[in-house]
């Protein structure tokens, strides 16, 4: 199932080229903002796929070029992303050390939106397609034959970089 936020931040399901709402199937979920309809929806999806299938089933769908896509997760709690996470171009024979990093909740816009590019000495800016997991349940000291039952999701991701600062102190947070 492909959920998203569409428009005024109405949660739909998307099937084929056309977006059906569902925000009435979750709407006795408690929440203040999508941020909490959304992770609301994670920790209870057991309780409510078979009520978001029946609606997407049921629901007339709007053209995807008619709606506005929004963020799926707009304001995410944490987003920890790798650094160095390739191999495809033959450089490398084995992974590199894992190399997390954080990376700010207020960074996260929708399909369509600007990306704004801090005001920082850099020689180019980079946009790098990413795919970001969603983790659905706490997790702590996951071993890797368990690591996928505790993935919600997937989605597309934009890592935004500025690349060639001047070596002054710490300054990876501020390209990424």
């Amino acid at each position: 199932m492909k959920l998203l936020f569409f428009d005024d931040f109405k949660l739909g399901v998307l099937k084929g080229d056309a977006v059906v709402d569902v925000s009435d199937a979750v709407k006795d979920i408690p929440h203040t903002g999508p941020h909490n309809l959304i992770s609301g929806l994670i920790e209870r999806f057991a309780d409510y796929k078979g009520r978001l299938e029946g609606a997407a089933t049921r629901g007339q769908g709007k053209p995807v070029s008619q709606v506005r896509i929004r963020p799926p997760l707009p304001k995410p709690y944490n987003i920890v992303a790798m650094a160095v996470n390739y191999m495809e171009d033959g450089t490398r024979a084995e992974p590199a050390p894992i190399n997390a990093f954080h990376k700010s909740p207020n960074s996260v816009i929708g399909d369509g939106d600007t990306m704004v590019l801090p005001d920082v000495p850099a020689t180019i800016f980079e946009g790098e397609a990413e795919v970001a997991l969603v983790i659905g349940k706490k997790a702590t000291a996951v071993g890797a034959g368990q690591a996928m039952s505790y993935i919600f999701g997937y989605l597309n991701f934009i890592d935004g970089s500025a690349r060639g600062l001047p070596p002054s102190g710490n300054t990876f947070y501020q390209m990424k």
